[in-house]
């Protein structure tokens, strides 16, 4: 993993630092608006979003999902890199559910997180080793355990709750 400061990134990934922390600047609002996002797709265009916050915290929208779905919402949704910042300014990592999301959508995405003050643009799957893969039997890319139709994983046990068993039989 190279780590650089801002100043050595790439221009293209500075801007798309700026134009994260430009949509937090001009549309913060307290509990509401916290982290804004930006990702530049492969054609070059820069889609922007907010976090939606809500009182019922099960339905917040990360500013990464907002994002993505700008993206995909225009038809350019082959994503190259992704960013998030809070409203102060400071680079995140994305949430795990934004990791989740991001492999989903765009495997070969690259995404810029903080590393003691620096920075490192790293594969989306490194920020998820393991994930699950929806029907695909194979190994991930990354040497997570796949699973098949049935979403058995091929490891013994998992994927098994006798809980959910008793709770979803029917009387």
């Amino acid at each position: 993993m190279r780590v650089v400061p801002e100043a050595r990134l790439r221009p293209c990934d500075r801007a798309l630092i700026a134009a994260a922390r430009e949509i937090i600047r001009r549309r913060f609002c307290r509990d509401k608006h916290h982290v804004g996002a930006a990702l530049r797709t492969r054609s070059g265009r820069v889609f922007t979003g907010v976090h939606l916050d809500t009182y019922v915290g099960r339905v917040a929208i990360c500013a990464e999902a907002v994002a993505l779905g700008a993206a995909a919402t225009a038809g350019d949704s082959d994503i190259e890199v992704i960013v998030a910042v809070r409203y102060t300014g400071q680079v995140v990592s994305p949430c795990g559910m934004c990791r989740e999301m991001v492999v989903d959508f765009a495997p070969e995405a690259r995404v810029i997180v903080p590393v003691d003050g620096k920075y490192a643009v790293l594969p989306a799957l490194d920020l998820l080793p393991h994930k699950f893969q929806k029907g695909n039997p194979q190994p991930s890319p990354r040497g997570g355990e796949g699973r098949d139709e049935r979403g058995e994983s091929g490891v013994r046990g998992a994927g098994r709750n006798p809980r959910s068993a008793i709770r979803n039989r029917r009387p």
